[in-house]
Order: structure tokens, then sequence, then C-alpha cells
């Protein structure tokens, strides 16, 4: 990707140099932190993060830490900023497209800086989600907070249908045949979202994969007869069962059906909480869904375990980062339990500290996401350059089966070819 970029970045780098240099004076230290929010976010979130980066300030005179959101292309923005050499002192990598940063030697490898920190601990850290940062011997990021996809369910839905709540160890069929007694003229049992991310986990759990264990194949895997079942399965809970809404229904309503409480089911990760919190109000001004209605499952399976994915933030410094004794002290500050105590009170994600998910684990919702983690594995973005090519075409097969009635053979098949045919020309 790098490569694919280099000639848009000579173009720019001149516009990217001036605003990537921070003045300096001879008193004072500037750390450049670079996330993928908006400039104008002032949410509860938003505003922890400012508190503690004046915390930090206090705590170490003379440094500055100068926050840089780059809230649309953060990906492509990034990119281009290293061959601008421009690029931030410290990033926040997103584990799902973090291969492009870490292949090309971008990143300082944190190893040797931690194995010289006697305080530091990688124990504190969920593994899963270290080790995602990992090359061999050498470690690139240092969780914030990471995620795994789950099943979200409505209690409240399912009570007034008399059904027990979803448990550990359902399958498909079990899936089904809950969402067809959810199902009513006024709501749905699911509502399924073409959001490839997320529909990747059922092709996992049928045992199937879009990509050649080395990650350079499509063909053969993504078109897999595991994957032609699974995705048949997702087409029919939408066009033969109608326990989901179409997309164009789900988009005509103009809301998230589960947020709204007309779907009593769906898939999503952590962060979804926080818009739960904050549900669409009924006309007696009431939340449609409140965190008391929530229940977490893991995912369906036809398989021996069940398997999701995580997605995961964490702290990286650039290889030409001037100051990385600093930046390393941020990133210890920022991923401390008191930070991160503070931080996670948000809801956003699961704690990268496994002590601070423990502390949130006395609020029931929270807990239901720990045993979900250990079947937690790393996106194909965390080790393969490219991989959002993977997902445009998951997502223009998925709309061409269920908008179009494509046959699900032919348009995963299409898909692997041209899957097969961009990765030729990396």
């Amino acid at each position: 990707m790098l490569r694919r970029v280099w000639i848009l970045g000579l173009l720019v780098v001149g516009g990217l140099a001036p605003c990537g240099c921070a003045r300096e004076d001879s008193n004072r230290i500037v750390i450049r932190v670079a996330n993928w929010d908006g400039a104008g976010d002032d949410d509860k979130f938003a505003r922890l993060i400012q508190d503690l980066n004046v915390e930090f300030e206090r705590e170490n005179p003379g440094v500055e830490i100068r926050v840089e959101n780059i809230p649309n292309e953060y990906v492509s923005k990034m990119i281009l900023s290293f061959i601008a050499k421009a690029e931030p002192d410290i990033m926040m990598l997103d584990l799902a497209s973090a291969a492009v940063f870490v292949n090309n030697g971008v990143l300082t490898d944190l190893s040797p800086i931690i194995r010289k920190d006697s305080e530091f601990k990688l124990d504190d850290f969920f593994p899963n989600a270290l080790n995602a940062g990992r090359r061999g011997s050498s470690l690139y990021a240092i969780p914030k907070d990471f995620t795994p996809v789950v099943v979200y369910y409505n209690k409240r839905l399912f009570d007034s249908a008399g059904l027990p709540y979803p448990k550990p160890g359902w399958t498909y069929d079990d899936f089904l045949a809950t969402a067809r007694k959810l199902t009513t003229k006024d709501r749905y049992g699911f509502a399924f979202s073409n959001w490839m991310g997320g529909w990747i986990t059922w092709l996992w759990n049928n045992g199937g994969d879009v990509l050649s264990p080395d990650g350079k194949r499509a063909e053969g895997y993504f078109d897999s007869p595991q994957n032609i079942e699974a995705v048949t399965f997702l087409r029919d809970l939408v066009k033969k069962y109608n326990v989901s809404p179409s997309l164009s229904a789900a988009a005509s309503m103009g809301v998230d059906p589960f947020a709204n409480g007309q779907a009593a089911m769906t898939v999503s990760g952590h962060w979804s909480m926080v818009g739960y919190a904050n549900a669409p109000k009924d006309e007696n001004g009431k939340p449609r869904i409140t965190w008391d209605d929530l229940g977490v499952v893991e995912m369906p399976h036809n398989t021996a375990q069940p398997q999701t994915v995580v997605y995961e933030s964490g702290y990286a410094i650039g290889k030409n980062c001037k100051h990385k004794e600093m930046a390393w002290k941020y990133i210890k500050f920022m991923t401390g339990f008191h930070a991160q105590s503070l931080y996670n009170s948000s809801g956003i994600a699961v704690d990268g500290r496994k002590d601070v998910a423990a502390e949130r684990s006395k609020i029931p919702l929270e807990a239901s996401f720990l045993p979900i983690i250990p079947a937690a594995r790393p996106p194909w973005g965390s080790r393969v350059e490219g991989y959002e090519f993977v997902e445009h075409a998951g997502e223009a097969a998925m709309d061409s089966i269920l908008q179009n009635g494509t046959p699900v053979d032919e348009a995963l098949h299409r898909a692997a070819k041209q899957i097969d045919f961009e990765f030729t020309k990396q």
C-alpha cells in the first residue's frame, strides 16, 4: 500500500510538512499524538482524554501533548504522513489496519524499551490483545482497549416472548429457531447489517475463512463450501425466514432497529453500548432500550469451539520519533491503572488491562464479555496489507446476494477472483 500511495504522497508532502513539524523552544517538548476522533468531539469520552492529557502535562512540566484528530480516512492520511516524514510521535494503531504500518517498518519496536523498564508489566494486559501487536519477538503497540464481536439480545423482548436467554454453546439452528419465535408483525428477531467486520465471524463459526492461512489467496477459501453454507444461512434469515429486515428496509427505518427496540438480537462490539445508553425514546419519553435490557452472548457456532474477532486500538511510537523516552512515558501513563480506570468509565470498550477489566466486571453486563475474550482472534487486517479491499469485495458480494438475488456461490466466487487479482497488483 505504501508503494501505491507514493506518488500521491509526493503531491501532498508540501502540504503535510508544515503541520507535521511541531515548533519547539529549548525548554519545551511537544509530543504529537494522532487518533481518529473528530476535531470537535466534546462527549464524555473526549473530555476524559483531555483531562488525562492535562494531568500528564502537569506531572511533566515543559511537556505539551498535542492531539491531532483525523476523523476521516485516518489510515491513508497516516500513511501519507510517514511518506512525507511528517508523522506524529505517537499514533493510535487500529488493529484492523495495522499491517500496513507494522510490515513496512515505520513503527518503533517497543520490546527493547520494555526490557529496560522494570516498572512496566506485560502480564497486566490480556494476551490476545497484547499479542496482536507482535511480529516474532518484536512488539509494536500497547493495547488501550479492545472488543470481541458478540451477539447482543434484548432481555425485555425475550421476556415478552416467554423465551429463555441465549446460552453459550448454541448453534446456527438454535439461533434461527430463537429468531423465528421472536419475530412478530411489529418486530424482527434479528437485525443483520452488511458489515463484513461482523459477519466474517459467521464464516469462521461454520469452519470457513476468507483467505488462505498465509493471507495471499482468496479462491478456494472465500468461495469455500463452508462459506457458501454460512452466507446462504445469512441470506435466508432475511429472504426466506424474514426474521431480519432487508438492507433497504433497515435503511428506511433511519435508526438502528436493535437500539430502537424493533429487533431482539444483533451482532456488534462493545462500542455499541455507548450508543445504546443514548437509545431513542418512545412516545412516552422512555428509552426504547436500556442497559438493563441488554444481554451479551458468544456467537452461535457449528464448530467445536466458538470464534470471534478482536478489534483493538493501541499506542504505537513512530520510528523517527525524536522524544521516544517521553513518548514511552506518556504511553505508560495512558495505559496505567489510574488512567485506564477513568478512561474506561465511558464504557467504550473492554479495557486492555486485566485489572481494570476485572473492576468493570462488577457490572454484570461488562462481566458477560470476559468469557468470550479467549475465543477472539486478530482481524486479517492486522497482518495482511490491503485487506480493506477484501472487505469492500465481501460487502459488495453480500449486497448483490441480498439486493439483487445473485446466487451465493456465484457472488462469493466472483469476489474471490477480484481479491486475488487485486493482490497480484500489490
